[in-house]
């Protein structure tokens, strides 16, 4: 089942959004490939680590973190990736690693790349490994608020 918390979220603003089941999938790009969407449209949600202090960071499936440039976004000294074993406890109603890229349901500062922003719809995870959403991607700036800036690094 979707994520209460997010299902409920999106239901009250009254956005449209669309569920799609699929088969177990754990990483960004199977995900992509499962639905038949480029993975640029795909949201992936890294968890990175300030200090004490956990990010999300959004950016599209096949791309990475220049840690470097989102670090000097954040304004923070020295960031790495979170393990999952660090971040688990913090999406308590989620599959360790399908977390939605909703940080703002969870307390967290959200930081969105550029590129993915500029994608007329995303899809991302439901809080678990075999349903995806598929929203407009206005609606989710809109939703989330989150800080859009240039931190991603094409794989391809």
């Amino acid at each position: 089942m979707v994520n209460d918390k997010l299902k409920e979220f999106l239901d009250r603003t009254g956005v449209k959004y669309q569920v799609a089941r699929h088969s177990e999938v754990y990483t960004a790009q199977e995900i992509a490939a499962v639905l038949h969407v480029p993975g640029k449209e795909l949201a992936k949600v890294v968890m990175v680590k300030a200090g004490e202090v956990f990010s999300m960071a959004v950016l599209p499936a096949s791309w990475r973190i220049d840690m470097d440039k989102l670090s000097g976004i954040l304004g923070a000294g020295e960031m790495r990736l979170a393990t999952e074993e660090e971040f688990r406890g913090l999406f308590p109603d989620c599959e360790v690693g399908a977390m939605p890229p909703f940080g703002n349901l969870y307390g967290l500062d959200v930081s969105v790349d550029k590129t993915l922003s500029e994608d007329e719809e995303i899809f991302f995870q439901a809080g678990n490994h075999i349903e995806s959403i598929k929203m407009n991607c206005k609606d989710y700036l809109k939703l989330v608020k989150p800080r859009i800036a240039e931190f991603g690094v094409r794989l391809h």
